[in-house]
């Protein structure tokens, strides 16, 4: 198994689980595995991350709701905590967020049952993914909110490579510089396989499987 590093920010809640290796994800191979695991399930990582985050949007976003990819919702939670604080200026004090999560059907595609409906439609939504690589899980929730009638104001994750998605803004905590030498690759181009080096495991934003 591949060893485990970690990036490490000035907060000692904030930093970044990581293992160098080959790896297969549902886009892509890449030589980094992004180990979110506890900063989706840990509060006090939950919380260090959301007040990093919120910084991009206290003064001057509006957010009615707040929409969880990967598993993130209790990053979400602590997002929307932070945005509704009274303890100083910003468009969202002392109003109610809506935090919710989409419902996946075949093929991908998200959708929203009626009840949750009025949570998306004409509302400024911000969604909340674990990471931002190849952009196709983000793109898909961008496109389930154009389709039920809200705004989306912009993408947050812990890890991304990109600093926009289909035109919105994408803010993360971490991106490749921290790494150095991240790559991700199509499939069919990766070099690693070129050389023969086999697969570790097959990595999403649930975790690790070794092979």
């Amino acid at each position: 198994m591949a060893k485990e590093l970690k990036i490490r920010t000035k907060n000692p809640d904030l930093f970044l689980r990581v293992k160098k290796g080959h790896f297969a994800t549902m886009h892509s191979h890449t030589n980094y595995f992004i180990d979110v695991t506890t900063q989706k399930t840990r509060l006090s990582e939950a919380k260090a991350l959301a007040h990093d985050l919120v910084g991009n949007y206290q003064v001057n976003t509006i957010i009615d709701t707040i929409l969880c990819i990967d598993g993130m919702e209790v990053v979400g939670t602590c997002i929307a905590h932070e945005l509704t604080k009274d303890d100083y200026i910003n468009m969202n004090a002392h109003q109610t967020i809506y935090v919710i999560s989409p419902e996946f059907i075949t093929g991908g595609q998200l959708i929203f049952r009626d009840n949750l409906i009025p949570m998306i439609q004409n509302k400024h939504v911000l969604i909340v993914a674990a990471s931002v690589t190849t952009g196709k899980s983000a793109l898909a929730a961008i496109d389930a909110v154009n389709y039920y009638g809200g705004k989306v104001v912009a993408v947050s994750s812990i890890f991304a490579t990109v600093q926009e998605c289909d035109g919105h803004p994408v803010h993360s905590v971490f991106d490749p510089n921290d790494l150095g030498d991240y790559d991700s690759y199509k499939p069919n181009r990766c070099p690693m396989c070129a050389n023969g080096d086999k697969l570790e495991a097959i990595v999403n934003s649930f975790g690790y499987s070794s092979l």
